[in-house]
């Protein structure tokens, strides 16, 4: 017997009669993510509710029975590998490419204009 595969998905209004599943936009499709990690998934999770979005709630799931809702609502799936979500880097840069430029010369008249504009402060 195979065992089914289990895959993480994000629910908005969990276990109501207004549950929906997120899904993102590719051309003019929707595709529900499947996750193969419960930590990737919680991080998509947090990365929306940052932009603003209504809190996912992280469901596991059996991908086949994902697949046919999929197929029924005329969906795409894609199944994301464990560590394969993109997350911004932990430690940022010192200087980045635009901060080596040199610096411009200065311009008398905007210096004078800065002046002016703190010394009203």
């Amino acid at each position: 017997m195979i065992t089914p595969m289990r895959v993480f998905v994000l629910l908005f209004n969990a276990r109501t009669e207004n549950e929906g599943i997120h899904t993102i936009r590719v051309g003019d499709r929707n595709r529900v993510l499947m996750f193969e990690s419960e930590d990737d998934a919680t991080r998509f999770a947090l990365m929306l509710e940052a932009q603003d979005f209504p809190t996912p709630t992280v469901e596991v799931m059996n991908a086949e029975e994902i697949k046919e809702f999929c197929e029924s609502a005329d969906y795409d799936w894609e199944l994301i590998p464990e560590n394969g979500l993109a997350l911004p880097p932990e430690q940022n840069i010192e200087q980045t490419d635009w901060q080596m430029e040199t610096e411009p010369e200065s311009d008398p008249d905007i210096d004078d204009i800065r002046r002016k504009l703190e010394g009203l402060l």
